[in-house]
């Protein structure tokens, strides 16, 4: 019986641990998406998350690589798990980063970035 009831309290502690790895807002799909190559340069970025989102506590930059900034407007919800920011004007061909930061409706905050090519 003892061995029966260590060997359910090591099972139970697994899945809290597995729960609390789900508790967190990643990447789910973007526009454009990860690693896409588009015709037509975008006029904003769309950012999916697996769990709702607080904008308020999110910020979105982009950038081309090996170069600047590129200006974007402040990251609005267009769902509850979608961002949505506005680029300050169009994208010139080339490769381009997206750096994001969100926090989860349950606090977590997460991190990453994926890149995308506006072809000529």
């Amino acid at each position: 019986m003892i061995r029966f009831l260590k060997i359910a309290s090591g099972a139970a502690f697994v899945c809290a641990l597995a729960t609390a790895a789900y508790a967190h807002a990643f990447l789910d799909r973007a526009i454009p998406g990860v690693g896409a190559t588009v015709s037509g340069a975008p006029a904003q970025l769309q950012l999916s998350f697996t769990q709702d989102i607080v904008a308020a506590f999110s910020s979105v930059q982009i950038a081309a690589v090996g170069g600047g900034a590129v200006p974007a407007g402040k990251p609005t919800l267009s769902a509850p798990n979608v961002l949505s920011v506005t680029l300050g004007h169009a994208l010139r061909p080339g490769v381009y980063r997206v750096s994001w930061h969100v926090v989860s409706v349950d606090t977590h905050a997460t991190s990453g970035s994926y890149q995308f090519t506006v072809a000529p």
